[in-house]
């Protein structure tokens, strides 16, 4: 044997995992125990152990480069991507325990459905268009273009949405409640230089606390701080929504300007 291979030999450990199987019926964590390699994540792991003891787990993937959000899950509690969590985060004698996203319903092991996301991101009103203005015309100012850019960067991993308390820990509201990613878009829609919503007679502020439950929010920045892309989604994208939202409905210079429009 080489001393490269001993080497190689030499950083290799089993670890310890809890994976949680099971169905919409119900199910628990089951203990494994699992070849690491040096520089390998989570999701090596997961795959290693479908390969050699459990062939029939479950589990979303696509990329493995943390750009397509798939293989969302919670690690140690955490809602994190499996793909971009390093294995040399744990000690090797830490039990490593993988549980699918809570605020979903389970499809079978870690693979939960997220379609709660695809309702609510149809339920936003898209960019409106200005009126005269083509496509190809489109203007705006270096610094509006990078404050939507931010927002454009969410892969739609949904671990915001998994981690934020007023969905994961209260099932009723998530017919009155968007979620952060998808305050978020009416943030972004609302800062949009060239969004002419408000002549087509749609208030996104309105909407945002009437319709998709602005006022649920109480900015723990629990969404930020899980977020893969680094996104400050509480601090640039909630916040000012909520100065907005109050703006328009309490401040009483903004009421009486909207009065005199309407009269116009």
């Amino acid at each position: 044997m080489s001393a490269q291979q001993e080497v190689k030999q030499s950083a290799a450990y089993l670890a310890q995992f809890r994976v949680w199987r099971g169905d919409p019926d119900g199910g628990g964590l089951e203990d494994f125990k699992v070849e690491v390699n040096e520089g390998e994540v989570v999701l090596d792991i997961i795959h290693r152990l479908q390969a050699t003891q459990a062939p029939d787990l479950a589990v979303r993937w696509n990329c493995k480069a943390g750009k397509c959000g798939s293989c969302s899950a919670e690690i140690n509690g955490r809602p994190r991507l499996m793909c971009m969590t390093r294995m040399s985060v744990f000690g090797r004698d830490e039990t490593i325990t993988i549980t699918p996203m809570r605020a979903f319903p389970v499809v079978r092991d870690l693979v939960t459905d997220v379609s709660f996301n695809y309702t609510k991101a149809r339920e936003v009103p898209s960019f409106v268009p200005p009126a005269g203005v083509a496509p190809g015309e489109y203007r705006m100012r270096q610094e509006d273009v990078n404050r939507s850019q931010e927002f454009r960067k969410c892969i739609e991993c949904f671990l915001c949405q998994n981690t934020c308390h007023v969905v994961r820990d209260h099932e009723e509201n998530k017919g009155a409640f968007a979620g952060p990613r998808f305050l978020m878009r009416i943030a972004e829609l609302d800062m949009h230089p060239l969004d002419a919503a408000p002549a087509s007679g749609l208030d996104r502020k309105a909407t945002a606390q009437d319709e998709h439950g602005l006022g649920y929010c109480n900015i723990t920045k629990c969404c930020t701080e899980v977020c893969p892309e680094n996104i400050k989604i509480t601090d640039n994208a909630l916040i000012p929504l909520k100065e907005r939202a109050a703006d328009r409905k309490y401040d009483p210079l903004v009421w009486l300007g909207n009065k005199i429009r309407r009269r116009e």
